[in-house]
């Protein structure tokens, strides 16, 4: 892309649902940027995402009716993907067909995580964004978490240089379940709790066992083993709450899709030394929230956070009434008694400084740390776990076989 560095770069966003708002409000942090456009399904969520950046002072955001005619508007340099996990690879071949044509000067594109729904859906969002020459980034906002950039900085730093490189990570994230019904269905989201919460987990994991400025592919994948369980969603009770909630396409009495999961991801660096990723994901937690929980060990030294343990904490008594929301933690359970409060949840979970990061790469031209190759390395990695599971025994890389794999809750439906 000719003209680089521009002096700012002007996102149009595909999606305006819940995880486009976190987006939205980390932007208030980031430097050199334009939210100019967005295209939905609903023409009613588009409007109302696009007064939302008029109200924020993020730019003179048109809502499109359809994608190609954001594609071709001329007021959009980026695009970012936060459409649900089935729509994408169809967005994806739009944007390619566009920008390949001519008919589009978008030149950079952004994707939630998981990238795809299987290896073969990833590796093909991979090749696409290739072959029309975009600069491409993979938000996985917890590897930008700011809790994650300082404490990596200090023990690679501090610690690993002097008493050797960390071995063993641990990553967790727990909460009570998803807002929107195609997450709750395997096939529109590629499976449950391991596909939507674990790409998370493991990515954050791998990152903080890569040495900084190290490709994450400079650690080779050797090993997976899963678990997956219906622990609390296929209750009857619950089932039928579901059932109420969305409609009667989420069906947890006859399809449901896991509410656990645990990975062990066995890796090898580039010195043959063995490291471990232990990763759980639960949609079955009740508590205040959105939990996630750190840790990285080494021969001498270990790090951990818990998001939960805020310095903030807020005491509400019964006499205290109040409607159900989200105003303190993401996914918040309470509305009394004593509760943490996150601060800034946009700056915590990591979307400003990843919006930071994508938005420099993109308007300069520079690679950014999180690519869609690295996205595609996620989704090897999950299709392991669900093949493992599927099989109760370990799954060996290189493993061609996972290739068109379809974890057995996506199938359902499909």
């Amino acid at each position: 892309m000719k003209n680089l560095p521009k002096q700012r770069l002007r996102i149009g966003f595909v999606g305006s649902g819940f995880i486009a708002d976190f987006h939205l409000k980390s932007m208030l942090g980031v430097r050199n940027v334009d939210v100019t456009g967005v295209y939905s399904r609903k023409a009613a969520n588009r409007q109302r995402f696009a007064d939302n950046v008029a109200k924020l002072g993020l730019g003179d955001c048109k809502a499109y009716d359809s994608l190609e005619a954001m594609l071709h508007s001329g007021e959009v340099d980026a695009v970012w993907i936060v459409s649900p996990n089935y729509t994408r690879l169809d967005i994806m071949r739009t944007i390619h067909a566009e920008v390949t044509a001519g008919r589009s000067a978008v030149f950079a594109i952004a994707c939630e995580k998981p990238l795809a729904r299987t290896i073969a859906e990833a590796r093909e969002m991979l090749k696409l964004a290739e072959d029309a020459r975009l600069n491409h980034g993979y938000l996985e906002n917890q590897v930008f978490a700011t809790p994650v950039l300082r404490g990596k900085e200090i023990i690679w730093r501090r610690a690993a240089s002097t008493t050797g490189r960390p071995y063993l990570a641990r990553a967790a994230e727990e909460h009570s379940g998803p807002h929107e019904p195609w997450f709750w269905q395997g096939d529109k989201q590629g499976g449950g709790v391991l596909s939507d919460m674990m790409c998370h987990s493991v990515e954050v994991a791998r990152h903080l066992l890569t040495a900084p400025g190290a490709p994450r592919n400079s650690l080779r994948i050797k090993s997976v083993n899963g678990t997956v369980a219906n622990l609390k969603w296929t209750r009857p009770s619950y089932a039928d709450q579901l059932r109420k909630r969305f409609g009667a396409e989420v069906d947890y009495r006859n399809r449901p899709s896991e509410d656990f999961a645990r990975g062990t991801v066995t890796l090898e660096d580039e010195d043959g030394n063995e490291l471990m990723i232990e990763a759980t994901t639960s949609w079955a937690y009740v508590g205040a929230g959105l939990r996630i929980q750190l840790e990285l060990l080494g021969p001498e030294y270990a790090m951990e956070f818990n998001s939960l343990g805020t310095g903030l904490k807020i005491f509400m008594s019964r006499a205290v009434q109040g409607a159900e929301g989200e105003d303190l933690v993401e996914k918040q359970n309470a509305e009394q008694g004593l509760m943490p409060v996150l601060e800034d949840e946009a700056g915590v979970y990591g979307y400003t400084d990843e919006n930071r990061h994508m938005v420099e790469c993109f308007r300069k031209g520079e690679k950014p740390m999180e690519t869609f190759e690295d996205g595609l390395g996620v989704v090897e990695m999950l299709m392991g776990l669900y093949r493992s599971a599927e099989l109760g025994e370990t799954v060996h890389f290189p493993a061609p076989e996972l290739e068109n794999y379809v974890p057995v809750v996506a199938r359902h439906g499909a």
